[in-house]
């Protein structure tokens, strides 16, 4: 007897399985998949279109470090750590007292300075007078000898033609006494005639002995007139050198007003040294890092203290370099500071850094001079922030910046 199987039939089965097959999870999860990372990367091309964004900012701002103009201790400090300040506010105090002292003597030195100035101006007038007066009598001695020496020489002519007539008078006189002495020896005249002839004769010789010395002191006038021209002259020619001694004197004048001018810079100077005792606040803002004490000597070479202009403030943000291609000044900004949380805050491109980070580092890479890798570079770029009442931003504070290239 034949036994009859009761497993199924493969064969019958295999077609039926084989037309229906079930679909595999991984040929659905697939499409699935492509379409969600199709929408989220689209959506990401979107949202990313027309805009660079970096985390790597921070907000900046002036920090002024303030430094003694001039050496001194410390006398008091006006201020303390995170102290707001307003411009022109004494901060610190040096000891005056030497400075005192020296605009004391820089006033000393302007006072005599000035007394010198007045001394060469009168001196200058004085000379200019003096000139004056003595070219004037220079002058007036040359007009007197050469009036003299005319004088003279008209005494000259004079007493020659007196000598002249006093010699014919004596002549005469001298005829008629020997004609008496013959006369009288012949008894043809009285002893009396004689005499008289004897007396006029004496008279005659008398008048010629003086015309003859009228004469010799007529000469000694001419010679005494030359001597006293040749002086008049030597008058004359030192009185014309008067413009020189005048200028001379100018000089001397023009020295003490430059002495002047001096001891005036050296006042003013000292009295900026003693203005500089107290250093003030150059512009408004909060005292930080403040490191001097009382009694501390200081120097201009050593900052005492920075103040921070909480007022005026911007972010740096340091863009890689293939996200400037379209980055220009007066695009629009949006970034938020982590202080201040979800808060967003608007603003501009103010500019664009002229070179990369590290071109202006310390020590600047030189690819040159050894193996190169590659490493993308940075650009700052500077953002200035529209009004933000209410949000103080504090240089240093970390912040995200986007900006709107379309």
């Amino acid at each position: 007897m034949t036994a009859v199987s009761t497993s199924p039939d493969v064969s019958a089965e295999a077609p039926v399985a084989a037309s229906n097959p079930r679909p595999s999870r991984a040929k659905v999860l697939l499409p699935v998949l492509m379409g969600v990372a199709l929408t989220a990367g689209g959506g990401l091309w979107l949202t990313g279109r027309g805009k660079e964004s970096t985390d790597d900012a921070q907000v900046e701002g002036h920090v002024a470090n303030v430094s003694p103009r001039v050496s001194g201790q410390v006398k008091h400090v006006l201020v303390q750590d995170n102290q707001t300040v307003k411009l022109g506010d004494v901060l610190v105090e040096l000891d005056d007292r030497d400075y005192q002292a020296r605009v004391n003597a820089a006033r000393a030195d302007l006072a005599a300075a000035n007394a010198s100035e007045r001394a060469a101006e009168t001196q200058l007038a004085v000379t200019q007078k003096t000139v004056d007066s003595g070219l004037a009598v220079a002058k007036g001695g040359i007009t007197q000898a050469y009036a003299q020496g005319t004088t003279s020489l008209a005494t000259i002519e004079q007493s020659r033609a007196d000598v002249a007539a006093a010699d014919s008078r004596r002549t005469l006189a001298k005829i008629e006494l020997d004609r008496s002495e013959k006369l009288l020896a012949d008894h043809a005249i009285a002893q009396a005639d004689y005499d008289a002839r004897k007396a006029t004769f004496d008279q005659a010789d008398a008048a010629l002995a003086q015309a003859r010395a009228r004469l010799a002191g007529a000469e000694a006038g001419v010679t005494n007139s030359q001597g006293t021209l040749e002086a008049a002259r030597g008058h004359l020619i030192s009185a014309q050198a008067g413009p020189e001694q005048i200028e001379a004197a100018r000089a001397q004048v023009e020295l003490a007003k430059a002495r002047v001018d001096q001891a005036q810079a050296a006042l003013d100077q000292a009295e900026l040294n003693l203005s500089y005792t107290k250093i003030r606040a150059e512009s408004d803002g909060v005292v930080a890092r403040r490191t001097v004490e009382l009694g501390q000597l200081v120097s201009p070479d050593r900052p005492l203290l920075a103040i921070v202009a909480l007022d005026d403030t911007w972010v740096v943000a340091n863009f890689k370099e293939d996200q400037l291609a379209e980055m220009k000044p007066g695009q629009s900004v949006k970034l938020s500071v982590d202080t201040f949380g979800g808060r967003a805050f608007t603003g501009h491109v103010d500019s664009i850094a002229a070179g990369t980070g590290a071109r202006f580092s310390l020590l600047p890479p030189d690819n040159a001079s050894g193996n190169f890798t590659k490493v993308v570079q940075r650009v700052p770029v500077l953002v200035r922030l529209d009004e933000h009442p209410g949000a103080t931003l504090r240089p240093g504070m970390s912040a995200d910046v986007t900006v709107y290239t379309k």
